[in-house]
């Protein structure tokens, strides 16, 4: 159901009319848009001709990443991304006004065809010459993934989705590889590869939430995508990269060290999405690096 904006506290009068300044024209309603991680505001805006996406930061965190977001809006561009349409940084709200995707289809499902079609648009963001930070710039020096369920194993065993014998023989071999496994590189990378940021138009696929952007290892990239597309039922991950592992077992330390700590406040489901995927990388890291495959309890 569309929300007129008086009637929607929501949106409130001030946030209205910085929106309409952005675009130059009266917005007739606003629908809040589902999905994401955080609660930043989300909502499709129709004006009399058009409609848009609007996302707008409301609290500390969401405000930190869409103002660098922004500013990957501002540095890349290319068929992989939405329009850009219009933006306003602000020290309580900022905006950030795009094209208007719902239309498009957001998987899954995964056809051959939607995977094809993905793999296309990456390989073209992977190749387009940016100048945007590195990733450690972005993320930080390069956190041990593997060593640190070793120094603390309790939070991943809690997960149920192997038992310590395994965890134990597994260890040394996860640990190697992860550690060869650059993170630096040359390539722009999304590094929030999945479904939810992901929609299918004809004949393309577009990413968005690009708040993650650095320049990096594009197979480190790829990789990351790929225990979620495999959980949706898509191809298993070494059918779309084998023999990288080095890449399977850092993706799989990634989630193993987080999928069962504790929830984060501004992205509650965080920790969800994160077993999901494990559910899928650990036993794409056992598989690459000749391991037993770990026993679900």
């Amino acid at each position: 159901m569309m929300l007129d904006m008086q009637k929607d506290e929501m949106v409130h009068r001030e946030l209205a009319l910085r929106i309409e300044r952005l675009i130059g024209a009266k917005v007739e309603s606003y629908r809040p848009v589902a999905g994401g991680y955080t609660p930043a505001m989300r909502l499709r805006c129709r004006t009399t001709t058009t409609t848009f996406f609007a996302k707008i930061g409301v609290t500390p965190v969401t405000r930190q990443w869409l103002r660098r977001e922004i500013h990957v809006y501002n540095c890349v561009s290319g068929a992989f991304m939405p329009h850009l349409v219009a933006w306003e940084d602000h020290e309580a709200e900022p905006i950030l006004l795009l094209e208007d995707l719902s239309a498009a289809h957001w998987p899954p499902p995964w056809t051959a065809q939607r995977v094809e079609l993905v793999l296309a648009q990456v390989d073209a963001m992977h190749n387009t010459p940016v100048g945007l930070e590195s990733y450690t710039h972005i993320h930080g020096v390069r956190a041990a993934h593997w060593p640190a369920v070793a120094a603390d194993p309790a939070p991943f065993l809690a997960l149920g989705l192997a038992d310590a014998p395994w965890l134990d023989g597994a260890l040394p071999l996860l640990i190697r590889y992860e550690a060869q496994c650059r993170t630096d590189g040359e390539s722009l990378t999304h590094w929030d590869l999945r479904s939810d940021n992901i929609c299918i138009t004809e004949g393309r696929a577009i990413f968005v939430d690009w708040n993650s952007a650095c320049v990096s290892n594009p197979r480190l990239d790829l990789g990351f995508w790929l225990p979620s597309l495999a959980y949706e039922g898509g191809p298993d991950p070494e059918q779309i990269l084998p023999d990288a592992p080095e890449v399977a077992a850092w993706v799989a330390g990634f989630f193993a060290a987080r999928a069962g700590l504790p929830g984060i406040r501004d992205a509650p489901r965080v920790r969800l999405v994160q077993r999901q995927q494990l559910v899928t990388a650990l036993p794409w890291a056992a598989r690459a690096l000749g391991l037993p495959l770990p026993g679900m309890r």
